[in-house]
């Protein structure tokens, strides 16, 4: 998966608007414009296709973060200049506040089961050796769990339902 489809997976589950973005991405302090957001969105065959970079999407998972849970105290977190699966999930697991049993719910809605221990391996470290690498299939199906739980019809809302 590319961090643009991520990125389009995760408007259309909350129902972010262009303005919600750009909102998102300021509040770790990335500064974009509405034409930039828009060309993220596109399809890659779209002559305006614009790619979303790695530091770009950690930093708009961080700040969709601070807009889920709220700004922390302290120097906020450096985002990432590489990122993978595995800290994609781990950053969309502290936005929505989710623990193990929330996010084996989401993957059911789904139809993925996997065990505690299973879903553990992909928020230890790198070289922990119980570490499993989040493989795409993984990830597209925890997106597509919190499309069903948060726009179960597909309708549109102008509210967040978050639990």
């Amino acid at each position: 998966m590319t961090n643009n489809d991520i990125l389009r997976r995760l408007r259309y589950t909350f129902d972010f608007n262009d303005q919600k973005m750009i909102k998102v991405c300021r509040l770790a302090e990335l500064t974009v414009t509405k034409e930039q957001v828009t060309a993220w969105l596109k399809k890659e065959e779209d002559p305006s296709y614009l790619r979303c970079s790695d530091n770009e999407m950690a930093k708009f998972l961080n700040g969709l973060i601070v807009e889920m849970r709220g700004k922390k105290e302290g120097p906020q977190p450096v985002a990432e200049h590489r990122i993978n699966n595995n800290i994609i999930f781990r950053k969309l697991k502290i936005a929505l506040s989710l623990q193990a049993e929330d996010i084996l719910a989401v993957m059911s809605l789904a139809d993925l089961r996997m065990s505690k221990h299973e879903l553990s391996a992909f928020f230890r470290k790198e070289e922990h050796k119980n570490y499993r690498e989040c493989q795409d299939q993984i990830l597209r199906n925890f997106l597509m769990g919190l499309q069903l739980k948060y726009r179960p019809d597909g309708e549109s809302k102008t509210t967040y339902r978050w639990h």
